[in-house]
């Protein structure tokens, strides 16, 4: 890197400077939206770097940030790092205990935190947690006096966010300049050939949290642009703040798609007639391609003009795409939005890829594929087909863990513990997760993920789990909220799921959960994926039980 150093920083710094006062970042409250100008945000960011200043924290500190998705987190967070502070982003959400290991773990010189709620549960759980600071108390503070952000030199680290820990304790995850710079280069690359002869801002829709590798690189890379970025106040009225956005585009997990599909499908048979007939014969038209029948395409056809504008306009008139990722997105739902006429771009990566790895090229979209690797880096297949990575997207370590760093990084490749396949074209597929391979005692290596996935797709609304490490067959764990799923509807999924495979992959019995999987029950982690040693301890006397009646 050049004496010049990383100017990642500097850039957003610029585009807000260049707003003046146009809005670049807004929240919905009580379906009313609040905006702060790109002056109103230089202002927050210098009175939280006045805090900062005033606290006698230093570069090279690491202090916490605890908070759900807001202005102030965003202002926060610039401000920390235009201080040299190293960020620890925290989930709001996480149980303390949780939180308390990791902000001990990280030491964490102070903790800055949106609510006393928050306080008193971070204080209740860690004993030697550092001074913690709220939001209202950092952004009272006089703006520091003005100086330029940071410069940083390419190995600086930036952040510290903590792994799911799907197993085992979560590890921090060092990024550094270089790798953020490097990644801020490509999406905004992507995102220019997405919004291409598009004029005046980008709308953004925003709800994932901020802890989250991708989603902060999405932030961050939303405010080096020309966006108004609308942020989420409340889930559980997703679909009407996306109608008060209005977004071009937003970042996505499979999860909220599925359930968006699964509620324009079940509206559309709810309405029966001509409009349920229409539908699944244009459906069954876009599915079967060139084979599809005459009068299927013409349904197809007519599909297009009277029925998918409609429903364009409740998902959102201005979208241009949808962004996946952090899980494996259903082929048939990405079909399904492809088919209404907005393209869904899946991207693959893992925190310590700085969130991405693979990206969806707009002009050229494979569905069930997570598109190919993005330039700069480079992809390949090593044993058990697990994906290794390498390029300057990669971590420079684990916080404090030398060994774990060692095997995950070894001869310049990041092994990634997925399992994958490229095609011709250079698109990849994930299949798996090496470390959830299930070896049956007959020796038969069993990827859970893709069963759980079919299951799960023909069990709306359900969480599938399956089990059989060191037993002759699998069983499945299935998690329903209000028992939306009866035992007679897992039944005939299971039976489907099983035509379609091996003897060995077949499953042979299955449990009802009464409550789903969930992060404060500990059976998920923080962005949601499954806690599968939690789960398999949690229900060890029903998982006990099935093998046992099997065995009678």
């Amino acid at each position: 890197m050049s004496s010049a150093g990383v100017a990642f920083l500097q850039n957003i710094f610029q585009r807000l400077e260049a707003a003046g006062d146009a809005p670049v970042l807004q929240e919905i409250r009580s379906e009313k939206i609040v905006s702060a100008s790109g002056r109103e945000l230089l202002t927050l960011i210098a009175r939280a770097r006045g805090f900062i200043a005033a606290n006698g924290l230093k570069s090279g500190d690491r202090c916490a940030l605890l908070a759900a998705n807001s202005m102030r987190w965003a202002a926060i967070d610039l401000a920390m790092m235009a201080q040299g502070i190293v960020v620890v982003p925290l989930y709001a959400r996480q149980a303390p205990r949780e939180l308390a290991a990791m902000i001990l773990d990280s030491g964490a010189k102070r903790i800055f935190c949106e609510n006393a709620e928050l306080r008193e549960a971070i204080l209740g759980a860690c004993r030697e947690a550092p001074a913690v600071s709220l939001f209202d108390e950092i952004v009272a503070t006089n703006p520091a006096e003005a100086r330029p952000a940071k410069l940083f030199e390419s190995s600086d680290p930036v952040t510290i966010i903590y792994t799911s820990g799907t197993s085992g304790e979560a590890k921090g995850v060092v990024l550094n300049a270089v790798n953020v710079d490097f990644m801020l280069a490509r999406t905004t690359e992507r995102l220019d050939q997405l919004m291409k002869g598009s004029a005046g801002p980008e709308r953004v829709f925003h709800y994932l949290p901020f802890n989250f590798a991708a989603s902060w690189i999405a932030l961050l890379s939303y405010l080096s642009r020309n966006s108004v970025i609308t942020l989420s106040t409340d889930l559980s009225k997703l679909a009407d703040e996306m109608r008060i956005a209005a977004p071009n585009y937003f970042l996505n997990v499979p999860a909220l798609l599925e359930r968006v599909r699964a509620k324009v499908e079940d509206g559309i048979r709810a309405k029966g007639g001509w409009i349920a007939v229409l539908y699944a014969k244009a459906k069954q038209a876009y599915l079967a391609g060139a084979e599809a029948g005459f009068g299927d395409r013409i349904a197809l056809a007519a599909a297009r003009k009277l029925l998918f504008p409609t429903v364009r306009k409740t998902l959102g008139p201005q979208l241009k795409a949808l962004i996946c990722g952090s899980a494996p997105l259903a082929v048939e739902t990405q079909k399904f939005f492809f088919m209404l006429g907005i393209p869904v771009l899946q991207a693959y990566g893992l925190t310590e890829t700085t969130a991405i790895c693979t990206l969806d090229d707009p002009a050229f979209v494979e569905p069930g594929c997570v598109g190919p690797a993005i330039p700069g880096i480079e992809m390949k297949l090593g044993e058990n087909q697990e994906i290794l990575v390498r390029g300057p997207n990669i971590f420079s370590g684990y916080w404090n863990r030398p060994e774990e760093t060692a095997k995950a990084l070894r001869n310049g490749w990041f092994h990634t513990g997925d399992q994958g396949e490229v095609n011709q074209n250079g698109r990849w597929k994930i299949t798996g997760r090496i470390k959830n391979l299930l070896v049956l005692n007959s020796g038969h290596n069993v990827a859970p993920e893709p069963i759980e996935e079919e299951l799960a797709n023909l069990l709306p609304g359900a969480q599938v789990m399956i089990v059989g490490n060191g037993h002759s067959y699998l069983v499945a764990l299935i998690a329903s909220a209000n028992s939306a799923v009866n035992r007679e509807q897992a039944n005939a999924a299971i039976e489907t799921t099983n035509a379609r495979l091996p003897h060995y992959r077949q499953i042979r019995a299955f449990h009802l959960a009464d409550e789903p999987f969930t992060v404060e029950s500990g059976m998920l982690t923080a962005n949601g994926k499954l806690k599968r040693d939690a789960i398999a301890a949690h229900f060890r006397s029903q998982i006990e039980e099935m093998y046992r009646k099997r065995a009678q």
